[in-house]
């Protein structure tokens, strides 16, 4: 019985977090937690070449340089792998693990890391009985590259506040070239 009722509310919190909710008007909170974006998130779309995940690596670095901060940058393709990691000299170690998950979260999920972020501080902490295997990280530093309208991949940050985070990922995703 429990397992069943563990089993449904996985169910239940993943169809909430993973596309349930899209049509949600923009600006409501779906139950108890903050308002998920009122737009359904893009299409999954070519992936990005080695090339422009080097570009939107540099743009967070050069933004993470420019502000004095110690950051590891992770961008991932559309399924979540791997294209191009570095970490900045000076950076605390297990920012080089947060960086990979926060970018495997936003293309997993096709949304900014920032939204299970403000889904845990509402008090919705569902999603944290995904699998390990699909439990997204509720950060800040994670964002999707979007390319032609399609999801290409996505880049993750990590090393500073939430914010700084934010804002080197933020970069990384304004330097990519379609």
């Amino acid at each position: 019985m429990r397992i069943v009722a563990l089993t449904t509310l996985v169910t239940v919190a993943g169809l909430a977090l993973a596309g349930g909710t899209q049509a949600q008007p923009a600006g409501e909170a779906p139950g108890r937690g903050a308002a998920l974006p009122a737009s359904p998130p893009p299409e999954y779309g070519l992936p990005l070449t080695n090339e422009q995940a080097k570009e939107a690596a540099e743009g967070a670095i050069a933004e993470a340089k420019k502000n004095n901060w110690h950051m590891a940058i992770a961008v991932v393709g559309t399924e979540g792998e791997l294209i191009y990691f570095e970490k900045m000299d000076g950076t605390q170690s297990s920012s080089a693990l947060l960086a990979q998950a926060k970018a495997r979260t936003s293309a997993l999920f096709r949304r900014a890391s920032k939204v299970f972020a403000d889904q845990f501080a509402a008090g919705n902490a569902a999603f944290m009985s995904f699998p390990d295997a699909a439990r997204p990280i509720a950060s800040e530093g994670g964002l999707p590259i979007v390319l032609n309208g399609k999801l290409a991949g996505a880049i993750g940050v990590s090393g500073g506040t939430a914010q700084q985070d934010g804002v080197a990922a933020t970069a990384g995703v304004g330097a990519v070239k379609p």
